[in-house]
């Protein structure tokens, strides 16, 4: 699953790292590529808590939304893949019925994003279920 991340340096050479959609989610590193090596794990250990506890794992939010926030300004954004998944249970296999047309559709947007089908369908239906949107 993908993160967005945010980065800061006071000395511009070790980061204080945060996760803007996981509040309470934060790391740092001695430089910029141990940073974003500590924010996977903290990651990891985030949303396995936030599993154990019964919460959802909230849904990634634009890059644009967290930048207009002004405790993130000036700051160094990344996105990290985190295979937290993992914590989800088994994958399971189902047989789905979707016009020919919207099928293709869906392969060709998910290949633009570097997902896979299932990726992408799985993706877009925790983000319609945190809206709480209708479908």
């Amino acid at each position: 699953m993908k993160f967005t991340v945010v980065l800061h340096s006071d000395d511009g050479l070790r980061y204080g790292v945060c996760v803007p959609d996981l509040p309470g989610c934060f790391s740092a590193g001695d430089d910029l590529d141990d940073a974003l090596a500590s924010v996977q794990e903290a990651i990891d250990l985030h949303v396995e808590t936030l599993i154990e506890d019964g919460s959802d794992i909230p849904a990634r939010a634009p890059i644009a939304q967290h930048q207009a926030n002004p405790d993130y300004a000036n700051g160094v954004w990344a996105v990290v893949d985190v295979p937290v998944e993992k914590y989800l249970g088994p994958a399971e296999k189902i047989n789905i019925t979707v016009p020919r047309l919207l099928l293709g559709r869906i392969d060709e947007y998910a290949r633009s994003q570097g997902a896979t089908r299932s990726g992408f369908l799985v993706q877009a239906a925790r983000a319609a279920m945190a809206a709480g949107k209708r479908v």
